[in-house]
């Protein structure tokens, strides 16, 4: 992985344009080939970002930009649709590369494990139709919990926490975002599921257009029968 801090803007070019101003920022170049820029601040959540396959070029300014004060422009081109991030670079303060080796993946806890796997076997809780893709679908941001067709084919991303609040929320937002640049699987929809879900979660989620699924832990594995029971 490269780490750079450099005095920057950004522009992404394609089905959504925008623009970052120049300011100090962290640019990440990852093995795979997916670039990220990121501020001091948001948490982990990238300004903007291009997903592999990717070909970065490094090119000279022109005279006009040379004279704006720009030293070099980075271009991160698409290699699946015609997306494009233009990276302007006045000033690099650190430039370094770090072998991070291979990574194990994410370790959930034994129940947040067990909702993925029970969820993916029975996909019929979700709704009719649904079919499985893939489990820990891999993105640049992080694994997907489940991704999905439902019975219209279409794609659907599914968050799975045991307690469902604001932050499973956002993190689903920031996947369903991530997906819905790529056509192949566009458009994405988005279920956030949990055991619990608290109202706060609920409401944010619907508001944002997705769907909340209660799951029911001891009914999914087998050992209790919801339907006969009183309360």
């Amino acid at each position: 992985m490269r780490l750079v801090i450099a005095e920057c803007s950004v522009t992404y070019a394609g089905r959504l344009n925008a623009f970052l101003p120049p300011a100090k920022r962290l640019i990440m170049i990852k093995a795979d080939g997916g670039v990220l820029v990121h501020s001091d601040g948001g948490s982990y959540k990238p300004l903007n970002w291009m997903t592999p396959p990717n070909k970065l070029r490094v090119t000279a300014p022109s005279e006009t930009e040379a004279h704006e004060g720009i030293v070099e422009i980075w271009t991160v081109q698409s290699q699946k649709v015609d997306d494009h991030l233009i990276i302007s670079i006045y000033g690099i303060e650190h430039d370094s590369d770090h072998e991070l080796g291979e990574d194990p993946g994410l370790v959930k806890d034994g129940v947040e494990a067990d909702l993925q796997r029970l969820l993916s076997e029975q996909m019929h809780l979700l709704g009719s139709g649904y079919k499985l893709i893939r489990r820990e679908y891999m993105t640049a941001i992080g694994p997907v919990d489940i991704l999905a067709k439902n019975g219209t084919g279409e794609t659907v991303a599914v968050e799975l926490k045991r307690r469902g609040d604001i932050d499973g929320v956002e993190q689903l937002s920031r996947y369903v975002e991530l997906l819905n640049r790529d056509p192949l699987l566009a458009p994405v929809h988005g279920v956030f599921a949990a055991q619990q879900i608290k109202p706060q979660a609920r409401v944010l989620a619907e508001d944002r257009g997705f769907s909340t699924l209660t799951l029911d832990y001891d009914a999914m594995r087998g050992v209790d029968d919801a339907d006969s029971r009183l309360f």
